[in-house]
Order: structure tokens, then sequence, then C-alpha cells
């Protein structure tokens, strides 16, 4: 024996007694405290990691093209890898503790549950498709065309006022998926400001994050929690969707009047649709009803996967590229939150027990910021013996910071990895800090609407 087996020892022993008083304890996988805080340490450098990835961009540049130095700054540079790329260090690291490598395999397979990253990164590819698209632009026009104003206006308004409230039906991945891929299209490749760049995404991400909540079914952060606490379809419209409804509105009419003149000045795109028979349309759209519907059952949703890719291979000249490769680096994102979220419940758990009602709604949404709010508000159910009021507040606070930054809920990283690329950004990519101060305005509006008043 070593003196890097005690620190095991000791952990182990202590489980062993845990077990003893609660039989209860013994069927859980009782974790080493020096590994939580390992995974908690390196989830603080992979966060930290999201907001430097631009300086890993500058630094490549000091290097010839094509050198080691050069191609390993730009890996680092790429946001969708930092929490996967982290993540592969916690399963080493863990191996490392527990002394094995089976131990490590056995974690990821038994204690975590990837089926959200792999969700999103199905419902990214096939809500992405030009069929899906072009019907989304069609149903939102025609609520546009209600409205007393210039076409850019208008969508703009129909888009992010109404369109995020999609996410209660057709899940929050699908309806930020489409609205990134309508706002890319008609205002971030068309010369708009950096100014209203980051507005926009900081109002879509804030929006989306909210406007799940009419239902028990769709957004992440609720399904967590809907079933434990019965929470069905009349108690969140009543306690959260038109909450929901009326911030979503209200900031869109503000950041729309804010910039109206730049938006009104827009002219509306030219380019002539591409004919799509209506029953590829209609092909699309089963396929992707047929991934929400079986959200929590992979192996059947990739099933309607592999039926939707021959589809598409099949009908190639109604076709754009698929976003595959935007798929998998979203899904491998996502991942690695998974990876992390479960080893933070040792911080989290105590720190909402000893919170009262309103302390649990901004720490929620503070903690949003850093934490994946579906993983926050799973750790909240955990918690014995909630009060309504406390439930309210967790998941209030959890959606309400759900824009701040790209971790802060599971759809914002299919959102940027349409968006980044986009003239708007100047090649450079999403600045996490303008992210957030483009976010706070949405996010001090839905925190009005649903606390304060």
């Amino acid at each position: 024996m070593s003196l890097l087996d005690l620190p095991l020892i000791v952990a182990t022993v202590d489980a062993t007694a845990a077990a003893a008083a609660d039989p209860a304890a013994a069927q859980q996988v009782v974790e080493p405290m020096f590994v939580k805080i390992l995974a908690t340490t390196l989830f603080a450098i992979a966060v930290i990691h999201t907001f430097v990835v631009k300086k890993f961009a500058q630094w490549a540049h000091h290097y010839p093209q094509g050198s080691l130095q050069e191609n390993l700054l730009h890996f680092l540079a790429e946001t969708e890898i930092v929490f996967g790329l982290w993540a592969s260090v916690m399963f080493l690291a863990y191996a490392a503790a527990h002394r094995s490598i089976h131990h490590a395999v056995e974690y990821i397979e038994t204690q975590l549950d990837f089926t959200e990253p792999k969700f999103v990164l199905v419902v990214m590819v096939v809500a992405a498709t030009r069929p899906v698209v072009q019907l989304a632009e069609r149903l939102i026009l025609s609520v546009a065309r209600l409205l007393p104003l210039k076409e850019n206006v208008s969508f703009y308004i129909a888009t992010l006022a109404f369109g995020s409230l999609l996410g209660s039906f057709i899940t929050e991945p699908a309806a930020m998926t489409l609205l990134a891929m309508l706002l890319k299209q008609r205002y971030f490749d068309r010369g708009i400001s950096s100014s209203l760049a980051y507005a926009t995404i900081g109002l879509l991400f804030v929006n989306v994050s909210i406007g799940g909540t009419l239902t028990h079914f769709a957004a992440p952060p609720v399904l967590m929690v809907a079933s434990k606490w019965n929470w069905g379809f009349w108690h969140m419209l009543t306690n959260f969707g038109w909450r929901s409804a009326a911030a979503c509105l209200t900031s869109t009419l503000v950041v729309t009047a804010v910039y109206f003149k730049q938006l009104n000045n827009l002219q509306p795109p030219t380019e002539s649709r591409q004919f799509i028979p209506a029953w590829l349309t209609g092909a699309h759209v089963t396929c992707l009803a047929a991934v929400v519907y079986f959200a929590h059952y992979p192996d059947v949703f990739f099933g309607v996967f592999m039926l939707f890719l021959g589809l598409v291979t099949a009908t190639r000249e109604y076709q754009e590229a698929l976003k595959l490769k935007e798929g998998l680096l979203v899904g491998f994102f996502l991942a690695g939150l998974v990876v992390f979220s479960k080893l933070q419940a040792w911080w989290l758990e105590p720190l909402i027990q000893n919170m009262s009602s309103s302390m649990l709604y901004y720490g929620a949404t503070a903690l949003t910021a850093i934490t994946d709010n579906a993983a926050l508000t799973l750790l909240g159910s955990q918690v014995p013996n909630l009060s309504d009021d406390l439930k309210f507040a967790l998941l209030a606070g959890a959606v309400s910071g759900g824009g701040l930054t790209v971790i802060a809920n599971a759809p914002n990283p299919a959102g940027a990895g349409i968006l980044q690329s986009s003239a708007a950004f100047a090649g450079d990519g999403i600045n996490p800090g303008k992210l957030f101060l483009g976010a706070l305005f949405p996010t001090a509006v839905a925190i009005a609407f649903f606390w304060l008043i």
C-alpha cells in the first residue's frame, strides 16, 4: 500500500459506515470528496476556457500555418469542444482516482444519461433542413403580416416574440434551431451592426429559455421536475406561461424600438425560394414530430433519424447540406456538461436547501449562467420537502437566467453553432462577454415578470 491509496481507502471506509447507518445509501454510488472537488475544479476551468477561446485563436496566428502549435491552439479555440475536452480530462482523472478504467467506464455507462445531447444532435439536424425552415418562415411571415409594419421589422417581432413560444410545443432545441436559421438568413448575414447582433442573440437565448414554460413536456429544465412535482399543462400555463409570453413580447418590442431605424432600413431578402413538394415538407415534419414524440427514447429517435437520412439522400435535389457537423459539435458540448453536472451536487444541493424563496430565485438565475439550467432544476428537485414557493423560485430562476451564457440552457449551443459563422460576427465567433451584456436587458424583463409582478 502507498500513500496514494489513503484518500481512496478513507473515502471507502466513510461510504461503508454511511451505508451501515442507512441501508438505502448502500444502493447509491458514493464518490470520494476529492473526486467531487476535482470535478468542480475542472468544471470551473472549462467555464473559464469558454470565456477565453478568442485568445487561443489570436495566439494561433503567431505560429506558421499548419504547424502543431497553430493547429492545437485553433482546436482549443473551438467553443463547442471545450466541455467535451475537459470532460475527457475528467474521465482520465476519474479512472486514475479509482485506479481503474473500469470504474470510469461504469460511471459513464450507469450513472449518466446522455439522452439530451443525443436528442439535440438529431433534432438540430432534422429541424435545420430546407423544407422545415421554409415552412417555419411561411408560418412566421403569416403572423408578421398581421402587424402594420415593414416586413423586416414585423418579421423580427414575430420571430422573437411568438416564434420563441414554439419551444413549448416542438421542444426548445428544435425552436432554437429554426429561429437561429431564420435570423441568420434575414439579419445576421445582411450587414446588421455588432450591437444589434448581440442584442438579438441575447434576446433569442432568453426568450427561448422562458418560452418553453407554457407546457410541461418540452423544455429540459421543466421536464426535470414536472412529473416529480405533479405539474401538468394547466399548472404551467397559469403559473409560468402567461409570464413567459408577456416577457417575450415586452423585451422584443423594446429591442425593436431601440434598433427600429436599422431594422427598418434593411432590405427584405430577394432570393427566390426553391420549390419544395408538399409531400416532402410533410415527410420532414412527420420525422421531426416523431423525433420530438420519442424524445426520451434514444434508440427509437435514432432509428427515425436513420430513416430521415435516407429520405434526404433520395431527395437531394430539394435539400441543402445537412448540419451534421454543427449537430455533432453541439451534442459533444452538451455531453461534456452531462459528465460534470452530476458531480456538482455536493455543493449545489446544500446551497439550495439554505436559501429563502427570494434568495433561491436570484441564486438560481445567477447559477444558471455557469450551470446548465436543467441540471440545476434536477438537483433542486432532489432536495426533500421543498415548499411550493421554493419550487416556483427554483424553476423560474433557472429559466430566467437561461440566456446569459452559451452553457446556461441546453439549446443555446445549437443557436450559437448556427449563428457564430454569421457576417455580423466578422469571423470572430460569439464573444461571451458581449453575449452576457446583450442578454442582460431581456433577463431583467424576465425577472420583472417572473418574480416582481
